[in-house]
């Protein structure tokens, strides 16, 4: 009796069988989205008040750290900042009601991200040899906590930054800017979700590297070009200011050298591996 489970168990799926399997993970991942995307959307007096919003005030706490190095650095007020010229302003029926649906989706991608990374893992699982399984044992960890770094990163750093430089820029003091609602906020969310992604670059390089498709010699003989290629990517997330790019990339340059170094630990670890088989 024991046998025959155990071969029901190691039998290999069908076609169909892994459609089943992916589509309910799929239907776990959307449910937690769902779920963490409703309470967002009754939370929108914090969402929107005091976390998209924030930063067009001088309190906002990027702006009271760089004005307290400003003091630091005995520069006077220099680097401080102040509350953001500019009003935010609906003009649409809808607008307001698809831009807090839109909010409540992304704010619940955001915190059901390590649930849905589980979710395609175990998905994969399976599939691969128990090798492989152990060597990519806290997939979910470090890659949530490279996610949210990024987050972070790009919520506390270059959102604000961005956000004054284009906010404060005038082309002529007749002119005022009234923003609209869904370009201040798809600015900030672009910028905040584009890095998040962004900082997974570690995770994929310890992937292609493990199937063979990147070397730590191939990385470095095509950093000059990559070095390029993050610019360009900077200059598709951010907002055309100088600024941010540098601060986009910067931290991605950095996750790529981190990468080369992931990528020759996952070499010679493989290399010592095979010695002693």
């Amino acid at each position: 009796m024991e046998n025959q489970k155990l071969i029901g168990k190691e039998r290999e799926m069908t076609f169909l069988e892994h459609l089943e399997e992916l589509r309910w993970r799929l239907v776990k991942a959307s449910a937690a989205i769902l779920f963490f995307g409703i309470i967002a959307f009754i939370a929108k007096r914090i969402i929107f008040d005091i976390i998209l919003f924030g930063p067009r005030t001088s309190d906002f706490l990027t702006y009271r750290g760089f004005c307290w190095m400003s003091d630091l650095l005995s520069m006077g007020d220099k680097l401080c900042m102040g509350d953001l010229a500019i009003s935010v302003q609906n003009i649409d029926m809808s607008g307001q009601f698809s831009t807090h649906i839109m909010v409540s989706v992304v704010g619940g991608f955001i915190l059901a991200f390590p649930f849905v990374l589980y979710q395609m893992w175990s998905f994969l699982k399976p599939g691969l040899k128990s090798k492989e399984i152990k060597n990519a044992r806290g997939i979910v960890f470090f890659s949530s906590l490279l996610f949210f770094s990024g987050i972070l990163f790009g919520y506390f750093i270059i959102s604000p930054l961005s956000l004054q430089f284009l906010g404060s820029y005038r082309v002529s003091d007749e002119v005022v800017s009234s923003i609209k609602l869904n370009s201040y906020i798809s600015t900030l969310v672009s910028i905040t979700l584009s890095t998040g992604l962004v900082f997974q670059l570690p995770i994929l390089i310890y992937f292609f590297t493990k199937i063979g498709l990147v070397t730590p010699e191939f990385l470095k003989k095509y950093r000059k070009h990559s070095l390029v290629g993050v610019l360009i990517l900077a200059a598709v997330i951010t907002p055309p200011d100088i600024t941010s790019q540098i601060l986009v990339s910067l931290p991605i340059m950095v996750l790529y050298e981190i990468s080369i170094m992931i990528s020759r630990r996952v070499l010679k670890k493989q290399a010592e591996e095979e010695a002693k088989e």
